[in-house]
C-alpha cells in the first residue's frame, strides 16, 4: 500500500471508531494535515449523525466547510467526547511530535478540551524514540532570537521556518538533532522559555488511542497510563 493509501485506511478506520461515540449534538474535534484531511471527507458521509467540528486551523475549517459539516468556535461549546488528528511521530507510549503544517497551538488547544484523542498515521510516524522529525516551536515573533539561544543550550539545533506564519500570527522554529527520551521533562522545558507558545511535543497530554496503518492492516493502540 502506498502512504496515502495508508492515510485513508486510517481514515476510515477513525470514523469507524468514533461512530458509536457520535450521539445527537456531538462535537468532533478535528486536527490539520494529509492524515486529517482524509479523516474530514469519511467523516462527511457521515454527517447527519452528529451536530458539528471544531477545527484545529483555518485550512481544516475551510475543508469542513466545505463539505457542509457546520464548524463551531471553541469558547461556544461546552466540550468534545473525541478529537482526531494525525502526528508527525509516535512513540510506544502515543507521545507525540505534531506542528509540521504549524498548527500546533490550535491542536493542543483542541485535544485538551476534548474527552478522548484519537491519533491517526501511517506505519512511517512510528519510532522508538522521538525527535528525527524536528521539532516544531511557536515562539511570538519578537522574542525568536532569544528563544533559538535558549533551545540551543537543551541540546538542539533550531532553525527558523522563514516564511510560514501560524494562524495566530507566530513564528515556528524547528528544533533538529534531538533524542528525546524523556517528553514529558522536554515539553515542559521548553514552554518554560519566555516567548514559547507551545510545542509540538504532546506528552503531558499524548493520544488515548492510535491508528497505524501499516501494510498488512490497521493497528489499534490503546494509552492505558
Amino acid at each position: 500500500m502506498t502512504q496515502d493509501e495508508l492515510k485513508q485506511a486510517v481514515a476510515r478506520a477513525a470514523v469507524d471508531y468514533i461512530l458509536p461515540k457520535l450521539v445527537k449534538g456531538a462535537i468532533v474535534g478535528v486536527g490539520t494535515g494529509s492524515t486529517a484531511n482524509c479523516f474530514i471527507d469519511e467523516l462527511a458521509k457521515h454527517k447527519a449523525l452528529f451536530e458539528g467540528a471544531v477545527a484545529s486551523s483555518e485550512a481544516t475549517a475551510k475543508r469542513l466547510g466545505d463539505h457542509g459539516i457546520k464548524v463551531y468556535d471553541l469558547n461556544n461549546i461546552e466540550g468534545m467526547a473525541v478529537y482526531v488528528d494525525g502526528a508527525d511521530e509516535t512513540d510506544a507510549n502515543l507521545c507525540l511530535i505534531k506542528g509540521g503544517g504549524a498548527a500546533l497551538t490550535r491542536e493542543k488547544i483542541v485535544a485538551a478540551c476534548a474527552q478522548e484523542f484519537v491519533c491517526i498515521a501511517d506505519g512511517s510516524k512510528w519510532v522508538d524514540v522521538l525527535g528525527n522529525f524536528p521539532l516544531p516551536v511557536e515562539v511570538i515573533p519578537m522574542s525568536r532570537a532569544y528563544v533559538m539561544r535558549e533551545l540551543t543550550k537543551l541540546g538542539g539545533e533550531p532553525k527558523y521556518r522563514e516564511g510560514v506564519l501560524t494562524d495566530n500570527g507566530n513564528d515556528i522554529i524547528d528544533v533538529h538533532g534531538l533524542s528525546i527520551t524523556n517528553p514529558v521533562e522536554l515539553e515542559v522545558a521548553i514552554n518554560a522559555i519566555v516567548g514559547v507558545v507551545t510545542n509540538g511535543l504532546f506528552a503531558t497530554r499524548p493520544a488515548d488511542v492510535l491508528l497505524l496503518g501499516r501494510a498488512s492492516g490497521v493497528e489499534t493502540f490503546v494509552n492505558n497510563l
